[in-house]
């Protein structure tokens, strides 16, 4: 009882605390809310909801089923989790933090997924998209596409190393309620299952596109208040010198894995938002390159606090529990930055050392070259609030016409 009335004292301080720094800096208020819906509103919302919305369609319409008994025989023996891991691991690869946490909350609402095997596959079903990692970070931030193969490398093959790792995760609980293996195999019987499980689901396709829409632009809804929110706190700890003080002790960290004390507020920044500790990183000239994209790596496969955050909220929803995901996130920053490490002359330094003779990496990624990565970031950056704009009314259409349909 005692800690229960502490942990409620501490929360309601933080809370009041946090009330009186937004009224004691307005104005850095407003711009850190500002820059998260940015970022939102041009980016996040645009670059997502398709695949949410995609991806709700293939569940209602029996795909991922069908894919489920197809690659069972792969990411059962790898992952311990089944088949329809496969589909939420490339979407989550295709789409970016956080649909792999959607999609497995969603397949375990369905009861396609054990709660153990869902904390397993949200583990390393968790990862920014190559489209972020490359024309964002690589592109944006550091000016060099080159370094997209390095920190796309290290980034999805430590997810893949943690994956290997969760599979162990639960191994007592699942021994005394084993999962119930597929009892049917081939692509024939893939097809059978596909169309028994449309058929359960019922909906026409009006209502299930609808229904895809109401519930993509909710969870982008959730998503959006989330980054606004931990933009708003990022600035406002920065104030009040909580940055300076975590300082101090990541400067024993850093020194620890012989890393400059100067990219502290980076990683800082980074742990509350990944994208601006990475561009905070990448700003960090008084170190050499190598240590700025270690820094970035273990920040974008840390997440931050924010995306974690946004897993957390759609994890609520399930039984699953986030202290596994928790886990996997500092699992995966420490194995996407001593991968860079061990990347980087083999995919970097020997490459450039060659000049014109770029091997076997791509002519789009040549440095003085224009990225395609780097056309489509902007083209999602120019064309993303129209698009938000034109999906948001659609919403409200969709959302009204249910309404006034129940009131009938």
């Amino acid at each position: 009882m005692q800690l229960s009335m502490i942990k409620t004292l501490t929360l309601a301080l933080m809370s009041i605390l946090l009330a009186a720094s937004l009224m004691i800096f307005p104005q850095e208020a407003l711009e850190g809310s500002i820059r998260g819906l940015e970022i939102w509103w041009d980016v996040v919302f645009p670059s997502l909801l398709p695949f949410f919305i995609v991806s709700e369609l293939l569940i209602g319409f029996g795909v991922v089923t069908f894919i489920g008994v197809l690659l069972e025989p792969l990411m059962r023996p790898l992952f311990r989790v089944p088949g329809v891991g496969g589909f939420v691991w490339a979407m989550g690869l295709a789409s970016g933090n956080p649909a792999g946490a959607k999609i497995t909350a969603r397949l375990r609402q369905e009861k396609k997924l054990s709660r153990i095997e869902a904390e397993r596959l949200v583990c390393f079903t968790s990862s920014a998209n190559p489209l972020f990692i490359f024309g964002a970070i690589a592109v944006g931030f550091f000016h060099n596409a080159a370094l997209g193969i390095v920190l796309a490398l290290a980034h999805y093959l430590g997810n893949i190393f943690v994956g290997l790792i969760m599979r162990f995760h639960g191994r007592e609980e699942e021994a005394a309620s084993p999962p119930q293996k597929p009892k049917v195999s081939g692509v024939l019987a893939a097809f059978h299952l596909l169309h028994e499980e449309r058929i359960k689901d019922g909906r026409p396709i009006g209502k299930l596109l609808g229904d895809a829409v109401q519930s993509s632009v909710r969870t982008l809804l959730m998503i959006g208040g989330f980054i606004i929110l931990f933009s708003v706190l990022n600035k406002i700890l920065s104030l009040v010198g909580v940055v300076a003080l975590l300082g101090s002790f990541f400067s024993v960290v850093l020194t620890f894995f012989h890393l400059p004390s100067d990219l502290n507020s980076s990683i800082i920044s980074g742990l509350f938002e990944m994208t601006l500790g990475a561009q905070m990183a990448s700003e960090t000239t008084s170190v050499s390159l190598l240590e700025q994209v270690i820094v970035s790596s273990f920040i974008l496969a840390f997440s931050g606090f924010s995306i974690q955050a946004q897993v957390a909220s759609i994890l609520a929803e399930t039984d699953i529990r986030f202290k596994p995901f928790f886990i996997s996130r500092l699992i995966h920053g420490f194995f996407a930055a001593f991968l860079v490490f061990l990347f980087w002359h083999p995919f970097y330094i020997n490459q450039k050392a060659s000049g014109d003779q770029w091997q076997a990496i791509p002519v789009f990624l040549r440095e003085q070259s224009s990225s395609w990565f780097h056309a489509a970031w902007n083209l999602i950056t120019q064309y993303g609030p129209l698009f938000t704009l034109i999906m948001l009314i659609l919403f409200i259409l969709v959302t009204a016409r249910n309404a006034l349909s129940n009131a009938e």
